[in-house]
């Protein structure tokens, strides 16, 4: 596990002093149970103080970009920026996923891939850093690998809100999301969606839940709007 351990060192750009602090930010508390070890020895702290940094720095990003923008509204913003969804996102970036430590259970029911689990475990890392190296290697993590392509995340997150808004204001058609396809056993289901202005699909999506999928297949057919396309996708 270590060599592998190495190769997300390699991967973030960060190399630990103190090598324990990155494996427990990976070690989730189904492995420490599996393993008889204490449950403090799971990433569980770690995300605790991960996640306070994560917010200050986050704070601080929106704070200095946005000098006319509300209170309110920066904290709107914030939220959607630090949400579980959108760390998930942030983590597979770096396919975190696959350096993570976790019990045979958890493994076998797709915990793996599971936005609650990936999304802690960013946090951890954040906080693993912070630990390791101090402050400003923590923000440094943070604004490249969260705070970056914010323009693009906005888009995938509320892909469907701005596809309906795109849709309303240039087509005036309706938008309907048909399920297509699902696969796998109930406890770790994959869902096909796709997406259809008027007659015509636009976009296909595939997800742990329905929502998921809608999302993606909205988010292709904006790609496909803005690139000035709309070819069936079946």
């Amino acid at each position: 596990m270590k060599a592998r351990l190495k190769e997300l060192e390699k991967r973030i750009g960060y190399q630990f002093r103190d090598f324990s602090l990155l494996r427990q930010a990976m070690m989730h508390s189904s492995y420490t149970n599996e393993k008889h070890l204490p449950r403090f020895q799971c990433n569980e702290r770690l995300e605790f103080l991960g996640d306070a940094v994560l917010e200050l720095v986050s704070s601080e990003f929106l704070f200095v970009d946005n000098p006319k923008v509300s209170e309110g509204e920066l904290t709107k913003t914030r939220a959607s920026m630090v949400c579980e969804p959108s760390l998930a996102f942030c983590a597979r970036d770096i396919e975190l996923e696959t350096y993570l430590m976790l019990g045979r259970g958890e493994e076998a029911t797709g915990g793996r891939g599971r936005d609650s689990i990936t999304s802690d475990a960013m946090e951890a890392l954040i906080g693993a850093i912070y630990l390791d190296g101090g402050f400003t290697n923590a923000k440094e993590f943070i604004h490249r690998f969260i705070l970056s392509d914010l323009e693009h995340k906005k888009l995938f997150f509320d892909s469907k809100t701005i596809l309906q808004e795109i849709v309303q204001a240039e087509i005036g058609e309706n938008i309907s999301y048909h399920l297509v396809g699902e696969e796998g056993p109930d406890h770790n289901k994959s869902f096909y969606v796709e997406v259809c202005i008027g007659e015509k699909c636009y976009g296909a999506g595939k997800g742990r839940t329905k929502k998921s999928a809608e999302q993606e297949a909205a988010y292709q057919a904006i790609l496909k709007l803005k690139n000035g396309r709309g070819e069936r996708c079946i």
